[in-house]
């Protein structure tokens, strides 16, 4: 229990529903109309169902008040009284759209009407949430009537079972969480090079050989360190069976993924005559990333294929089969000579078109079985066919491109959707892949992209919230990533666009921590993150800190100038803070009673002669990691490299040079300069191929002082620093050219580096 942290949340919650009408309803209705008094559950509180739909609503319904709050309720075909009793009933003729509910609560009765597609339902988890002082017993609901449908049809969560391996009692934890917040799918990513999740009867090698590696990743995966532990584990079919009825209640359908025809190495641990090197022993993949291997289009082992799908489509009945597609490198049908024979034989154009005559051959057998396939972005470059549904990750142009070409999307884009990314400071949270996706940037997210016509927008069905877990080993730490993102995505895909509002979600989400630690979940806190901002200060002379939290009641931010925390008396922050010379700030989140304490961050601030200066680029970075713009590499921040290219004060340049020009302000002696750059060729990112200082008086005639070949090492930050005779200079012009095409055997091979750049200092 975080009993400190519940503490604040009592005074927080407790003032917001006095404040406000709504109550703390995620995500919130498209219509709330609030009425006088409340509706009091009582022991004799029953729900009357009409129909035998509604009536297994209640009884889901039930289970979840009884884990919750210990609230028993019973439920069944017969009105026992008059009044004091909740009824539920389905009416298709209802007018709302689908999934839609009316919910009217009065004095004596609840009533819910639910046009269909587990509408009912949706009206009980809103029902829910309206009880209010669960804490005392008394379970008080106040009157209204709601009006409420979704403004998406798919409303997804994923969780990555392969990486690492989850119990069935987390995986149906997992689906209330999703339940509760009106998702109505769930992604189940079963396979990929570090485990097969599901059994196959016919093929039992795949869970006695493919669900188990010899050891893991220990770390980040850009040290290459290992564990020789053995780990893995499965699904059996009859646990499968268990959760797909467990999930239906609920009314979440759970679409499996079956990768093809990349990230495959545990199944060809398992079946090794399915991939294309000859006299391999495969063995599952015990790094992070992705693999060479992949499977070799054989007759074959398109029978292997199809009888693996045969079994995984009797177990779920979704719609969709999702057979992944994404990050296929072609290395090894390049090496193959049956491969070579086969592109030359179809008349394909090169191993690209194997791809998509592989993709087309698989989505034609799931479509003889009357179901239809969902593939990553990637199956969109290799051509299929028009029943496919493209999940577009690599940001938005996957969706943007099906929507035209007339196939439907889902939008799963990693700048907003990725919930494995760092949500908080990196130096204050679990260790991630990297990234940064903070909470008001899920909330903010539009899955309808612009410079769609109305008509190819029909063509987004919604989006989804990725959970991989390369690095997310335990099911706390599961929801540590997924909450309270999963509750911003929800509002995002089901509340109208025109009611989201930023500081509402808020103050609603801390009602919600209040409810979910009831079940013991792990939500983050980063919420309550101080932020900061670098500004330069008026004529260059220094920089500016601007601190910044969310304006929760009674809260302050206090910070310290060069003290560790507990130094000397700490002050409350009012105005930016001017600063001129190397120090640390110390912050944190704070109030009177001093219970804010898990956010203090402690930020070195390094001056040199460029610090706070103008400075300017010809090439703008990619605007993925474009921090602050030019000023970031003379803020006085230098980036954290335990974090990778999560960390905020990288600016990455993708297949560009940097050329940056730093005005001093005035003339002065240079005598070396310094520019740091990130080296991690696992995310494509490369140092520099050369670093090039030139100077100038006059900001126009340049001399170059040095030019070197950059001096690479397997640290993950690499410095450079050119001496150079005293010179006096008012410019100082740096160049670092981009490494260019990544070399073969490498993550990436042929596509082009990444060059991430922070700061530069000037001596």
């Amino acid at each position: 229990m975080k009993i400190n942290f519940l503490l604040a949340l009592f005074f927080i919650c407790r003032f917001y529903t006095a404040v406000c009408q709504q109550p703390a309803i995620i995500p919130i209705p498209v219509q709330y109309t609030p009425a006088e008094n409340y509706f009091t559950i009582t022991p004799t509180t029953f729900i009357y169902c009409n129909d035998m739909t509604s009536f297994f609503d209640a009884i889901a319904f039930r289970d979840i008040t009884l884990a919750y709050y210990e609230l028993a309720l019973k439920a069944g075909h017969e009105k026992y009284y008059d009044k004091n009793y909740i009824e539920v009933k389905y009416d298709s003729t209802l007018q709302l759209p689908d999934e839609g509910y009316v919910l009217t609560v009065t004095q004596e009765k609840i009533s819910i009407t639910g046009k269909n597609k587990g509408g009912v339902f949706y009206g009980l988890m809103t029902l829910f949430q309206l009880i209010e002082s669960p804490t005392t017993r008394n379970f008080r609901i106040p009157c209204c009537e709601i009006k409420d449908y979704p403004r998406f049809a798919y409303r997804g969560m994923h969780l990555d079972c392969s990486r690492h391996f989850f119990d069935v009692d987390f995986i149906k934890k997992y689906i209330d969480y999703l339940a509760l917040y009106k998702y109505n799918t769930f992604h189940w990513h079963l396979t990929d090079d570090q485990g097969w999740r599901i059994e196959i009867k016919q093929y039992p090698n795949l869970t006695k050989a493919g669900a188990w590696r010899n050891g893991s990743m220990v770390g980040h995966y850009r040290d290459q360190i290992f564990d020789t532990i053995s780990y893995g584990g499965y699904y059996t079919q009859k646990q499968i069976q268990e959760i797909v009825k467990y999930a239906g209640k609920k009314h979440v359908t759970i679409i499996p993924e079956i990768e093809m025809p990349g990230h495959c190495l545990a199944a060809l641990a398992a079946y090794p005559q399915y991939g294309c090197v000859a006299d391999t022993t495969y063995e599952t993949g015990k790094a992070w990333g992705v693999y060479p291997d992949v499977f070799c289009p054989t007759d074959e082992t398109f029978t292997f294929l199809e009888n693996i799908l045969d079994e995984v489509m009797a177990l779920f009945p979704s719609e969709y089969i999702h057979i992944g597609g994404d990050e296929v490198e072609k290395t090894r049908w390049k090496e193959s000579v049956y491969c070579q024979q086969l592109i030359a034989e179809k008349n394909l154009k090169d191993e690209a078109g194997l791809q998509s005559y592989f993709t087309q051959r698989i989505e034609q057998y799931v479509n003889s079985k009357g179901k239809k396939i969902i593939g990553w972005d990637e199956i969109l470059d290799v051509g299929i066919a028009p029943s496919a549904t493209i999940m577009s990750w690599r940001g938005e142009d996957g969706g943007i491109a099906a929507a035209k070409h007339g196939y439907d999307a889902i939008m799963t884009p990693t700048d907003f959707c990725y919930f494995d990314y760092y949500q908080g400071y990196p130096e204050n949270e679990p260790v991630a892949i990297g990234g940064y996706v903070p909470l008001e940037k899920v909330y903010n997210y539009e899955p309808v992209p612009l410079g769609l016509t109305a008509d190819e927008a029909k063509h987004i069905l919604g989006a989804q919230g990725n959970v991989w877990t390369e690095y997310i080993t335990t099911p706390q730490q599961v929801e540590y990533m997924a909450i309270p993102r999963m509750l911003a995505l929800s509002e995002v895909l089901w509340s109208p666009a025109e009611k989201k509002n930023y500081s509402d979600f808020i103050q609603r989400t801390l009602n919600h921590f209040e409810l979910l630690d009831k079940v013991n979940c792990n939500f983050s806190e980063a919420l309550f993150d101080v932020t900061y901002k670098v500004l330069p200060a008026t004529g260059q002379n220094g920089v500016l800190l601007e601190l910044n939290a969310y304006d929760f009641d009674d809260k302050y931010i206090q910070y310290s100038i060069d003290n560790s925390k507990g130094g000397s008396t700490l002050m409350m922050y009012e105005t930016p803070l001017f600063i001129n010379e190397s120090t640390t700030i110390d912050f944190e989140l704070t109030d009177r009673r001093n219970i804010f304490g898990n956010n203090f961050t402690a930020l070195p601030i390094i001056f040199n002669k460029a610090t706070g200066k103008k400075i300017t680029l010809e090439k703008q970075p990619s605007k993925k990691y474009a921090a602050d713009g030019a000023f970031t590499l003379v803020n006085g921040i230098v980036a954290n490299t335990s974090n990778g290219w999560s960390s905020k004060d990288w600016l990455g340049f993708y297949d560009d040079d940097m050329i940056a020009t730093i005005d001093l302000g005035k003339r002065d002696t240079v005598t070396k300069v310094t520019a740091g750059f990130l080296n991690d060729r696992l995310s494509w990112i490369y140092p520099p191929e050369t670093i090039e200082v030139l100077f100038s008086t006059d900001g126009v005639n340049f001399i170059s002082r040095g030019k070197i070949k950059f001096d690479t090492n397997n640290s993950s930050r690499t410095e450079n620093t050119i001496q150079c005779t005293p010179t006096i200079a008012r410019y100082v012009k740096v160049i670092a050219t981009n490494y260019g095409p990544i070399p073969p055997g490498n993550p990436g091979a042929g596509r082009p580096a990444w060059l991430f750049v922070d700061e530069i200092v000037v001596e």
